[in-house]
């Protein structure tokens, strides 16, 4: 079992904010990297994915993949695609593996992700949003946590953790 190292934790006030930070994020991102988007309905992880899909410079509008249940975008200035996966309709880590997604030559993201993707590759980010369930507030809260050995790098560590100056750290 590989220990997680905390990367940052982000207080988010509004979608502006939530959008923004997956802009500063998709400049950590390259090939190879699986992020994996937890959180309850309406918490922000579409929101978070279109600000990465802008960041990355992709081409087409980045959308909820929930009926299509993967969808790969082209970028503007790399050949490297965004691959956004709603895996809540998803039974089976299988199924996931059926998708055939090329993770090496990709980024991919994955909303609800967790336990479809184990054992897929050494290291990913797995990014927890919560809210606040009683509806008075919008404020989220987003925990970063990266898994494996490219997350021991102290710089790419430091990278993460500027990424609290989006928000504000919690």
């Amino acid at each position: 079992m590989t220990l997680p190292v905390d990367l940052a934790v982000i207080r988010v006030e509004t979608d502006e904010i939530m959008h923004q930070l997956g802009c500063s994020l998709a400049q950590l991102l390259s090939a190879g990297n699986l992020v994996l988007l937890t959180g309850p309905l309406g918490a922000g992880k579409t929101t978070l994915s279109r600000g990465i899909g802008e960041g990355l410079g992709v081409i087409s509008n980045v959308s909820s993949p929930t009926f299509v249940i993967a969808r790969t975008h082209k970028r503007s200035d790399s050949a490297v695609p965004l691959v956004h996966v709603d895996a809540y309709r998803l039974g089976s880590a299988a199924e996931f593996d059926d998708l055939d997604i090329d993770l090496p030559r990709s980024i991919v993201l994955v909303e609800w992700g967790r336990g479809f993707t184990d054992g897929l590759c050494d290291s990913w980010v797995d990014i927890e949003i919560e809210r606040d369930h009683t509806g008075a507030s919008e404020t989220r809260m987003v925990r970063i946590l990266g898994f494996g050995p490219r997350f021991a790098d102290a710089a790419l560590q430091a990278g993460f953790r500027q990424l609290e100056a989006v928000g504000g750290v919690a």
